[in-house]
């Protein structure tokens, strides 16, 4: 059974909307720029839009209690829909990855109650869990079948893509709204900070002179449908999900092995599932984060499944910031706007190769034709997933 991507939602510190986002890819713009933290000025990907800007766009109350994370989700959501309408006999769902939930309306609560005593908004706690913004969410989309939130650090939103579809392929459902969001948090900026792997500068990733990565938000959703949904949709095919894999190597809570035996075997058994070789990948969108552990690791585990293959690879969390539980969801959408376009975006900040690896990212915006794309999502824990993409 086929999986269908019909439609593609994105919201970055590049913009909204997949138009934006493919604007500043091709210029090789960032979104990465110094905002204000209560620890002072941190580089991070930041949409530049506030919460009552947000909420005026979406028409909601300005009084109204949504979360940032939620009203992000919301508009990459919605684009992702498009004009789709609900159908009582197409079996439909929404199954969105996220890591920070309501934290940021949690935050303002604590502040106010630390710093002023103030403990009068205890109701923004009521929006903290991460299930709740997912309701939020389908509050407005009017999913019904089947609804589920998962959290498995930055590897959620590709681990909500790989289950909508496993699920469509075993017939369970005809139509699915997957992917992931997160917004920025001070606990999130951090607890990064406390592990040492934030950069001061703006990230390098595969560099041999990175340092560490800088954060972003943002949400990115496909619309993915089987045969039966496509003929009452009448949704035009974007690109065919057709591989996917998730695998762990059990090696350290905040770090993978340096083999990257947990994200090879991600991609081998992603490249079994969608029956293409190595060589087939025409572009692969590295997890890349640009920390001295995920990218030794990754392109190890890129060395060993690649042997003897010169695939273009290149990380977009340079233009991004890690958008965390989002980047599978943001990055899966730029993998289908690869194919869409038939280009390769640039890595951006890199300047010296790796000494682990005679491998170097594409480091300029390259037009070719793009049948095959993977995309890498690898999150705390070891939880490694990969997706295949196809044209359609």
């Amino acid at each position: 059974m086929n999986v269908y991507v019909t439609g593609i939602g994105v919201v970055s510190a590049l913009g909204i909307g997949v138009a934006a986002n493919q604007d500043a890819l091709a210029s090789g713009r960032t979104g990465i720029v110094s905002c204000e933290t209560r620890k002072g000025p941190k580089l991070k990907g930041c949409l530049s839009l506030s919460d009552e800007v947000l909420k005026s766009r979406l028409g909601l109350e300005l009084s109204a209690q949504v979360p940032r994370t939620a009203m992000l989700a919301m508009l990459a959501a919605e684009e992702a829909l498009g004009d789709t309408v609900m159908h009582t006999d197409i079996r439909s769902g929404f199954i969105n990855g996220t890591t920070t939930g309501g934290m940021d309306l949690s935050e303002a609560y604590f502040s106010a109650l630390y710093l002023e005593e103030d403990d009068s908004e205890m109701v923004k706690l009521l929006t903290h869990d991460l299930g709740t913004v997912t309701q939020l969410v389908n509050q407005r989309l009017g999913f019904t079948n089947y609804v589920n939130t998962l959290s498995t650090a930055c590897s959620s939103a590709a681990n909500a893509i790989m289950l909508g579809a496993r699920m469509i392929k075993a017939g369970m459902i005809d139509r699915v709204l997957v992917g992931g969001v997160d917004a920025l948090t001070d606990f999130t900026v951090d607890g990064f900070g406390s592990l040492m792997i934030y950069d001061s500068e703006h990230c390098r990733p595969f560099d041999e002179e990175r340092v560490g990565l800088n954060l972003g938000e943002g949400a990115g959703f496909l619309l993915i449908e089987n045969d039966k949904s496509l003929a009452q949709s009448q949704n035009k095919v974007l690109a065919r999900c057709a591989g996917w894999a998730n695998a762990n190597d059990a090696y350290h809570q905040t770090g993978t092995s340096p083999e990257g035996n947990g994200a090879a075997l991600a991609m081998i058994e992603a490249l079994k599932v969608a029956q293409l070789t190595p060589s087939a990948i025409d572009y692969l969108n590295a997890h890349g984060t640009a920390t001295k552990n995920n990218d030794n690791s990754e392109l190890s585990a890129i060395d060993r499944v690649f042997e003897g293959v010169d695939v273009d690879f290149s990380s977009t969390k340079a233009n991004t910031g890690h958008t965390l539980a989002a980047a599978g969801g943001i990055e899966a959408v730029y993998g289908i706007m690869s194919i869409l376009t038939g280009a390769v975006f640039p890595n951006l900040n890199w300047k010296n190769k790796m000494l682990s690896s005679d491998r170097k990212p594409v480091l300029t915006y390259t037009k070719k034709e793009i049948n095959a794309v993977m995309s890498n999502s690898f999150g705390f824990g070891g939880n490694s997933t990969s997706l295949i993409f196809t044209k359609a």
